[in-house]
């Protein structure tokens, strides 16, 4: 029986990540842990639960004694479409009140950033279960991340992409995830082949694509668009430069305590 633990969430975006060990050549090797909200695989890192974690990019500088796995990531080069503030009409500078799906602390921070930074408000923030309709009855804005955000009504809503508009303001990309790895814990990461494993998923999205059909209603075409141009599963040197300023606006921004330099496993 396996007995290396690792975690990761169950969006659409993270299959290619975690086909292997599901499905592929890594399957039976770890025991993997889903879950539908990525702050949930942070707090498992966290509380040294599991080896390994797929987890939102903020939580690296706020869990102690964490490494990053390199070259693997769920991101955006530019807009991701999964990852958005959404409005009846207003325009972002109109917003006073918005409501935060806080499966992904990342997002709410990078909201927060977007909002101080980059539109010059400060609205009023309140956390809600990701239903859309009920988001925005009650505050003029809301965040919605992962599949649910993949087929919002722009002839209802209007939809600001939150990767699009970092890349506007600050001409980079942006990194939400990644593998990150208890200290304690190398030698067990170091046998686990995360690149490898993105690669063979990467080779199977019309079989991921085939299991969230039922769920997610766009074509195919449409899904392996997303999946293949909209995210990036390998950080270049633009999404790096991105991750660092990121880290830094959190931090000028008292969303984190500190901001340590990016380490990696070796």
């Amino acid at each position: 029986m396996p007995t290396t633990r690792i975690s990761a969430s169950s969006y659409s975006n993270t299959a290619p990540l975690i086909w292997s060990f599901l499905y592929g050549s890594e399957r039976g090797q770890f025991e993997l842990i889903l879950d539908n909200a990525p702050a949930r695989s942070a707090e498992l890192l966290a509380q040294k639960r599991v080896a390994a974690a797929l987890v939102p990019v903020i939580e690296y500088q706020r869990i102690e004694n964490v490494l990053l796995v390199p070259n693997v990531c769920v991101g955006a080069k530019d807009r991701v479409r999964s990852v958005c503030l959404v409005t009846k009409g207003a325009d972002l500078p109109d917003v006073k009140t918005v409501t935060l799906d806080v499966s992904s602390k990342t997002s709410v921070a990078l909201t927060e950033i977007i909002f101080r930074e980059f539109v010059g408000t400060e609205p009023i923030y309140k956390p809600a279960k990701p239903n859309l309709a009920a988001m925005l009855a009650e505050s003029d804005c809301a965040l919605l991340i992962g599949d649910p955000a993949l087929t919002i009504d722009e002839t209802k809503y209007k939809k600001f992409d939150l990767a699009e508009v970092w890349k506007k303001f600050t001409d980079c990309g942006f990194v939400f995830a990644m593998w990150m790895v208890q200290a304690g814990e190398i030698d067990t990461a170091k046998k686990i082949n995360f690149q490898k494993a993105r690669d063979e998923g990467l080779d199977r999205l019309d079989e991921i694509i085939s299991n969230y059909e039922t769920e997610i209603p766009l074509s195919r075409e449409e899904f392996k668009n997303y999946l293949s141009e909209n995210i990036s599963y390998s950080i270049d040197e633009n999404m790096q430069k991105g991750l660092e300023l990121f880290f830094e606006l959190a931090r000028k921004n008292h969303l984190i305590n500190d901001c340590k330099p990016l380490a990696f496993i070796a």
